[in-house]
């Protein structure tokens, strides 16, 4: 197996072994990835490809999306409550991760074993990712599914983790 290059990182997982009934899982991965794709989302997309958008500054326009999709959140959350998620039975704390692994503080993992997660990474937005990852140890792990704008964000969050890391290391922060 070659290296596996992994950077320190903070993140909750909350976890549960797959086994044989996929379906449950295969259905809440397939919805946290369609809210990411709301009305003010694709009235942004179609707005670029019109060209609506050039004129405007890029920042403000997504300051002003991820406010509205706030309040569509705030609205959603008084009118219908939180969104039902799956209650998963294992919880841990990555320590580390790479753009394909993570690893765990602790042990919790089966060797071998097929495992699906989420986690809430700390970029702006806030986003919640779902993916299934496949046991290499006790607490090392590779991902095996992940939605495409996902795989983006954990590897900018994977990026802005290793430039932190580097920034400590020369003794910048």
């Amino acid at each position: 197996m070659s290296e596996i290059r992994l950077v320190t990182a903070t993140i909750d997982l909350v976890y549960e072994e797959v086994g044989t009934d996929t379906e449950k899982y295969e259905l809440e991965f397939n919805e946290i990835s369609e809210t990411d794709e709301d009305s003010i989302g694709q009235w942004v997309k179609h707005a670029k490809v019109r060209g609506e958008t050039n004129d405007n500054d890029a920042v403000m326009l997504n300051l002003m999306v991820e406010l509205y999709r706030k309040i569509d959140k705030i609205e959603l959350l008084l009118t219908k409550g939180y969104p039902k998620r799956l209650v998963l039975t294992s919880e841990a704390f990555i320590e580390s991760i790479g753009l394909e692994h993570f690893k765990l503080s602790t042990e919790g993992f089966e060797a071998g074993k097929h495992y699906y997660g989420r986690v809430e990474i700390a970029t702006f937005p806030k986003r919640e990712i779902a993916f299934f990852f496949e046991a290499i140890d006790s607490s090392l792990a590779k991902i095996e599914k992940m939605h495409v704008r996902d795989e983006k964000e954990w590897g900018y969050y994977m990026t802005a983790c290793e430039r932190a890391m580097i920034r400590q290391m020369k003794g910048l922060e």
